[in-house]
């Protein structure tokens, strides 16, 4: 046991252990640019928390979400989008960005939803004489064949949801869910600016009988 001991010692102490140590420096550097490169730049994996989404993404899906068109591109009617509410406080200090571009420990909460209403048009949502609701756009019905049900939705009445009519300031976006009566979004907290974009879902790939691309 003496000699082990010893041999542990010896060994921290040598130059062999300092090589080590840088090299594993290294390893951990190269590993921890590649994921900020990835994740900032490429695309990044979402695990699904909840419901919202039904019928089109499922409570404990896995969806691969591009970030590269966000640098060429804005966000256009009908894509689905994980992003920062507004709800959300997104700290700047280095340890939250840190955590931001790596994933790890990160706490700040993410949404997924779709794309409704677009930076300067009118929103509506109205309900006809059988119950059953509609988005307007610019006095338009829109066409949504995603939701899970025009009967299911949160109603307008209720004080805390906010159906319009108002526009959508310049920048900023309309969100909700495709599951309306079981959906926190844009009718409860408002638009969303562009700046809290995170990326567009592209990829259902777990679990594997229902791989989709979106």
């Amino acid at each position: 046991m003496d000699k082990l001991i010893l041999k542990i010692k010896n060994y921290f102490k040598s130059k062999k252990f300092k090589e080590d140590l840088k090299e594993l420096f290294d390893t951990v550097t190269f590993v921890v640019v590649g994921i900020i490169i990835i994740r900032f730049f490429i695309a990044e994996v979402r695990w699904i928390p909840s419901g919202s989404m039904l019928p089109t993404i499922k409570e404990g899906d896995r969806v691969i979400v591009e970030r590269f068109s966000r640098f060429y591109t804005t966000p256009q009617r009908g894509d689905i989008m994980v992003f920062y509410p507004p709800t959300t406080e997104l700290k700047y200090t280095p340890l939250k960005i840190f955590t931001r571009l790596t994933g790890f420990l990160c706490q700040d909460t993410a949404f997924i939803k779709r794309v409704v209403g677009l930076p300067n048009e009118k929103f509506e949502i109205k309900k006809d004489a059988m119950g059953a609701y509609t988005v307007y756009i610019d006095d338009k019905p829109l066409d949504e064949p995603y939701i899970k049900n025009r009967f299911d939705f949160t109603p307008c009445e209720r004080q805390d949801v906010n159906c319009g009519p108002f526009v959508i300031p310049d920048n900023e976006y309309m969100m909700m869910g495709d599951n309306r009566g079981s959906s926190w979004d844009g009718r409860f907290w408002g638009t969303l600016k562009k700046d809290r974009f995170i990326g567009r879902t592209v990829i259902r790939f777990w679990p594997l009988n229902r791989i989709t691309i979106f």
